[in-house]
């Protein structure tokens, strides 16, 4: 039935399968010695590095994370309801964003080091660049678990500590034994997310000059001219990624948790001063080092460089990010639309399996995309004589390509509420055809088009593998701008264009927080 929907599905999907498989097949090509060359003077450093941040950054964010979530949702301190929220601005600073920002504060002649050198007479200790990546990384990332696994203790209440102390545990005991198994699947997400995300990081190991797959692809690609040796790091790096998704839903299993205590949601447990104190501290400086601190430093830097930095230059580069969001989140908002329509016309194993390939995106590091389209379009290219490298379209391909399922999810839910019941009454009425689309279906769905839209929008604004990889001439981003000034150590000239990224990033990070659960 409807073949033509099936069709339709499954080409998008390939628009997933295409940098994928071009990866995939380097691994068969000869290649003349890179394996060689990658083995002995590239692969040690960096499958060390690699997997030294993504443990330490799991485990980092899990335990951040897991804490925040705990105290915000189960236990009454003073400032609680505002922690509530205020945790989750950290997802509106990129990686990079932060990193150089808490380097400017404790570099030799910023803040911290020189209140530490008045009051200990002492140069300050300073983080290696391992340790600097992954802090940076997890005041980034731990929101991801911070928010999954609030809502997992939101929905047990009290109800199972209660359990676990009708057996004789004590709360701690309660928390490690019952409360957080129950909320596994929910700590095992947020975990694989960060996973993801840490082997996708591209900014913040490079303002660190901390050498993982991501960098390490990009020096083969810019540093050696070597197209083989960036395809074949990015068939490693996807490699990872496999292993990481795989090591999540192994973790995760077919456990599946339901609970039902909604009547608990607003009590909380009554700690003493002290406890309530530590509480209030925890939670006021995981705040202030995520999102407080690097912020009012981007502020004091842009009020320092604004009269040289805001010039017709960064105009420029303002509009090239917002030209390029605005026709991303148009093209992604279109497909995913059409993925929609496709799940809803000709449902079945096909157009299943097309959509999950085709939401893969997000799962994907940049790099590897933006080299695996880069090649495919050039090949492409040899093939009909038609060039495209060079122009937007690689750049568009591949933000497509990482940013559908973000489209993709707010329609999908959209689309769950156009019942078929809606569609034989409007038939009935003798509303078909475009009509039934434009008249009935188009009001429906808006909302969840407009929020696909605004969440494409901003991930494309604070994109940066993509962008650097592929961008044509003329092209450059504030984002870009951000990476050729805090390569150079211009951190306060970066100041107004990363300001400009986290005010962009506050709008779904605000629309999130009204969205979700609000009894915390």
């Amino acid at each position: 039935m409807l073949p033509g929907w099936r069709a339709l599905a499954a080409a998008i999907a390939l628009l997933m399968l295409l940098p994928l498989g071009v990866v995939v097949a380097a691994l068969a090509i000869p290649t003349d010695g890179v394996w060689t060359h990658l083995a002995t003077y590239v692969l040690p450093d960096v499958l060390a590095n690699t997997l030294t941040l993504v443990v330490s950054v799991a485990v980092l964010s899990a335990a951040l994370g897991a804490t925040a979530a705990w105290l915000t949702s189960m236990v009454a301190f003073p400032g609680r309801r505002f922690f509530a929220w205020a945790l989750l601005l950290p997802l509106a600073l990129p990686g990079y964003v932060i990193a150089f920002a808490l380097a400017g504060v404790f570099d030799y002649s910023g803040t911290v080091a020189v209140l530490w050198r008045g009051v200990f007479g002492a140069t300050m200790p300073r983080l290696d660049a391992a340790s600097a990546s992954a802090l940076c990384l997890a005041l980034t990332l731990y929101p991801y678990v911070y928010l999954l696994t609030r809502q997992a203790f939101l929905t047990q209440g009290q109800r199972s500590l209660e359990v676990a102390q009708s057996l004789g545990l004590s709360r701690t005991a309660g928390f490690w034994r019952v409360t957080l198994p129950l909320a596994r699947p929910w700590l095992a997400t947020g975990v694989a997310l960060v996973v993801m995300e840490t082997l996708a990081d591209f900014g913040t190991v490079k303002v660190f000059n901390y050498d993982t797959f991501t960098t390490a692809i990009y020096s083969a690609w810019f540093g050696l001219f070597s197209l083989p040796a960036a395809l074949q790091l990015s068939a490693l790096l996807l490699l990872f990624v496999a292993l990481a998704v795989s090591a999540e839903r192994f973790w995760r299993g077919r456990a599946r948790y339901v609970t039902h205590d909604r009547g608990a949601r607003r009590q909380y447990l009554i700690v003493n001063r002290w406890q309530a104190a530590l509480a209030c501290l925890f939670c006021a400086l995981l705040f202030a080092a995520a999102f407080a601190v690097p912020v009012v430093q981007l502020l004091l830097w842009s009020i320092e460089t604004a009269s040289t930095e805001l010039n017709s230059r960064y105009w420029s580069f303002l509009r090239a990010s917002i030209v390029l969001a605005l026709i991303a989140a148009a093209l992604i908002t279109t497909l995913g639309l059409l993925l929609g329509y496709s799940e809803r016309r000709a449902p079945g194993r096909i157009t299943r399996w097309a959509t999950r390939i085709a939401t893969l995106g997000y799962a994907m590091p940049g790099t590897v995309l933006a080299v695996g389209f880069f090649v495919a379009v050039s090949a492409l290219g040899d093939v009909v004589d038609v060039r495209l490298t060079g122009t937007i379209a690689v750049l568009l391909l591949a933000y497509a390509a990482r940013f559908l399922a973000v489209g993709h999810g707010p329609l999908g839910s959209a689309f769950e509420r156009v019942t078929p019941n809606i569609d034989d009454a409007s038939r009935g009425l003798g509303v078909g055809g475009f009509a039934l689309l434009h008249r009935v279906h188009w009001p429906i769905l808006r909302s969840g088009a407009a929020i696909a839209a605004l969440l494409v929008f901003v991930d494309v604004m604070k994109e940066l593998p993509i962008t650097l990889l592929t961008r044509p001439f003329g092209w450059d981003t504030l984002a870009v701008r951000i990476f050729q000034l805090t390569t150079e150590g211009e951190w306060q000239r970066a100041a107004i264009p990363a300001l400009a990224i986290v005010l962009a990033g506050l709008v779904p990070v605000l629309w999130l927080h009204r969205h979700s659960d609000r009894a915390g």
